[in-house]
């Protein structure tokens, strides 16, 4: 509940959701008895008519207005949780809206209470175990290309799309802020039923020959939902973690098997130097780009299981019921 003064009652904690998309609401959904109060940064009047029936509690904010997220200031400060979802701009070199946030969300650091003969190493646990938890979604795409080889964590950030630069931009800048437990999460391509290509299918874009393929990465909807609740409370600080899932397919063998699945022609297939000159610069970008991403850390640290550990899990479903081929077409 906000104060007049527009403050959190602290009698229950808030999650704050910056980004209150389809994968922040499907976090919602699949907590509807949580104890936590749920709150999404709202860019329009519009926006918040549609968070409401959703049990998250809108609050006034634009990413691109620096003036607006000012006045939320002291409500993001009062929070303890705080999962990220917004990406950054289309355009430029930076992040402005994730370095917006941070400046409306910090606050100087106040003094730790003094306790009597107690070592420094347990004070400073004691100031970490305080400090306010958030998670931030980024992408896996930040790897670049690694010629189908296998990467994990650990692996250099060599990201040559524009858009992988900006998150590895807005990765830093978040690891740069000491006042937050910061857990990154690097997701690739997001997919449910919802986001199936169909459209692609039905339009008859080519994928890449075999040849020339490149290995994709995939994680459903509600498995991202779950892992980023989970993050909240099982991350380590400072941890990054890929959050894919078990799939090592190559991209015309994922568009191969939603055709089966939808009842639609699968795509044709080109080489490389054909195939540039059919599709969009962004589409291409997306083929030019091939890695295979380990999960080990998340299974290990999160202790989750996936609903959908490889496509297929879904598409099965749907070969399976005429009322969802009808549904999706």
């Amino acid at each position: 509940m906000l104060s007049k003064t527009g403050s959190i009652k602290k009698h229950r904690r808030s999650i704050v959701l910056v980004g209150a998309g389809d994968v922040a609401r499907r976090i919602v959904a699949q907590h509807p008895n949580a104890p936590q109060r749920w709150i999404g940064l709202s860019r329009t009047d519009e926006s918040a008519s549609t968070l409401r029936p959703l049990g998250i509690l809108p609050i006034p904010g634009d990413l691109d207005v620096r003036r607006s997220l000012q006045r939320t200031a002291n409500i993001a400060r009062a929070c303890r949780m705080l999962i990220y979802l917004a990406p950054p701009p289309n355009e430029g070199a930076d992040d402005p809206r994730m370095r917006r946030w941070i400046a409306a969300r910090s606050t100087p650091q106040s003094r730790s209470p003094k306790v009597r003969s107690t070592p420094r190493a347990n004070r400073s646990l004691h100031r970490s175990a305080n400090k306010p938890r958030c998670v931030y979604i980024s992408t896996t795409g930040v790897y670049g290309d690694r010629a189908g080889e296998r990467v994990n964590e650990t692996s250099a950030l060599i990201a040559t799309s524009a858009r992988s630069k900006r998150r590895v931009i807005a990765e830093r800048l978040l690891r740069a802020n000491k006042s937050e437990h910061v857990s990154i999460l690097r997701a690739p391509g997001i997919y449910s039923l919802e986001r199936l290509p169909i459209a692609r299918l039905r339009a008859g874009t080519p994928a890449l020959a075999e040849s020339d393929d490149v290995f994709t990465n995939h994680i459903h909807a509600d498995d991202l939902a779950h892992a980023a609740w989970l993050a909240l409370f099982r991350a380590k600080p400072r941890r990054v973690m890929n959050i894919v899932d078990d799939a090592e397919l190559k991209m015309g063998e994922y568009f191969d098997q939603v055709a089966e699945a939808t009842g639609l022609p699968k795509p044709p297939r080109l080489p490389r130097l054909l195939l540039q000159r059919e599709v969009s610069p962004m589409l291409y970008s997306f083929m030019s780009e091939s890695r295979r991403i380990d999960n080990a850390r998340m299974k290990r640290d999160l202790r989750i299981k996936l609903r959908y550990p490889t496509p297929s899990t879904l598409l099965g479903t749907v070969r399976a019921s005429d009322a969802l081929q009808r549904k999706l077409l």
